[in-house]
């Protein structure tokens, strides 16, 4: 898949994603910011709330293991729990380490 940036960019939203059924995993997807100047997150994490939302309801199980097919790639374990959240873990890389300061 080699989506057109300029293409997505005029999509609504601020990304896109795009996701089918897995053969060793549930689902698998890939996520593509060119708005933000992002061509693709490697594993996007916010992505996987809704992604996993979907998967969930579809194959009908609480528990999903995504795997996001971007270049670096990566694996994803979400869970839709009770309340209507969700809850996803993997491994994570450090990108930025950043201080907010607040002047009163």
């Amino acid at each position: 898949m080699k989506p057109d940036q300029s293409k997505l960019a005029d999509c609504p939203g601020r990304g896109q994603d795009v996701t089918a059924k897995g053969k060793d995993s549930d689902c698998v997807s890939r996520s593509f910011f060119p708005k933000l100047l992002v061509a693709e997150d490697p594993v996007c994490g916010s992505a996987h709330c809704q992604i996993a939302d979907y998967w969930s309801k579809e194959l009908g199980k609480p528990r999903i293991h995504a795997y996001q097919a971007s270049k670096r790639g990566g694996h994803l374990h979400c869970e839709m729990l009770d309340n209507g959240r969700g809850a996803i873990s993997g491994e994570a890389t450090l990108v930025a380490v950043s201080e907010i300061v607040v002047e009163t």
